[in-house]
């Protein structure tokens, strides 16, 4: 069965289409179909402004309808439209949420930073990772960083916090977020059980892409900080040229890598495993249940 997520954060909008099967012991397995990413960067407008400007209210919808007629291509059924953080701030976002129902025949739901969070998590539930251990999940988006703790296969809690990485890019970082996430992290930290760190993001991957190790190989803390320094050391057009990166990307990559420093020093962890998965994953994980308890019912 295909299944289509439509992720509509602060720096970026994505369609992912999967393919999702099952396992063994009834475990679900998805297979990316395609997946199409636009840099409308709505954190821009609303951070400053309090409101989604009306060039990027028009391209947003623009890019509704382009990815309803994707959709539509590639014969989807089952689909989920979520805004994060800048949609959620945004004083116009129900006006903008109407248009596009109107005009694209799309259904956008805002979430909230803990559906955000509960539904990341949901990449967790198919996953293979030790039970045994404690992990911590770290998403970085361009309005919010979701935290969430991961205890033997289980959510144990989670938290939101306004640490974006266009946040940063415009110095709208609340006063006091940082010393929230400090005494969040210190609450769940624990000497008898270590945290490890599991970042996830569009910057995380390219982060691991640009560490030149194997996709399942972590990655240090030691080569983290060697490549922000790296990364910041350059200005906009060395850093695309040098990383060949996207000019979106690269305007955010080093307040990104600076997020999952700070909390992984934090948290006193040595290295960082990036499963490549995100919010768009997690979508088409509760989508996949959805659709399994309507064929139930």
């Amino acid at each position: 069965m295909k299944f289509a997520a439509i992720d509509i954060g602060s720096n970026a909008v994505r369609l992912l289409i999967c393919r999702v099967t099952e396992k063994k012991k009834g475990k679900p397995k998805s297979q990316k179909l395609a997946y199409y990413r636009v840099p409308i960067r709505l954190g821009t407008d609303v951070f400053a402004t309090g409101e989604i400007s009306k060039k990027r209210g028009h391209d947003l919808t623009k890019a509704m309808r382009a990815f309803w007629y994707l959709m539509d291509i590639h014969g989807i059924e089952w689909f989920k439209a979520n805004a994060t953080s800048a949609m959620r701030e945004a004083s116009n976002a129900k006006d903008i949420v109407k248009r596009i129902r109107k005009q694209a025949n799309v259904k956008v739901d805002i979430i909230s930073g803990q559906e955000e969070a509960d539904l990341i998590f949901g990449n967790f539930e198919s996953a293979d990772f030790d039970t045994g251990m404690d992990y911590l999940y770290i998403d970085v988006g361009g309005g919010s960083t979701e935290l969430t703790l991961i205890r033997e296969g289980k959510r144990i809690k989670g938290k939101s916090f306004k640490l974006g990485t266009v946040r940063a890019l415009q110095q709208q970082i609340p006063d006091g977020e940082w010393d929230a996430v400090q005494a969040y992290i210190g609450e769940l930290r624990s000497e008898k059980r270590p945290l490890y760190i599991i970042g996830t993001g569009g910057n995380a991957n390219r982060l691991q892409r640009l560490s030149l190790l194997p996709r399942q190989e972590a990655i240090p803390l030691s080569t983290l900080e060697a490549l922000f320094g790296q990364l910041a050391s350059k200005s906009l057009e060395d850093r695309i040229a040098a990383f060949h990166l996207k000019p979106d990307r690269a305007e955010v990559i080093v307040h990104a890598t600076d997020i999952y420093l700070k909390v992984m020093q934090m948290a006193q962890a040595t290295h960082m495993l990036v499963p490549k998965v995100g919010l768009a994953d997690g979508m088409i994980q509760a989508l996949y249940k959805e659709w399994k308890a309507s064929e139930k019912a």
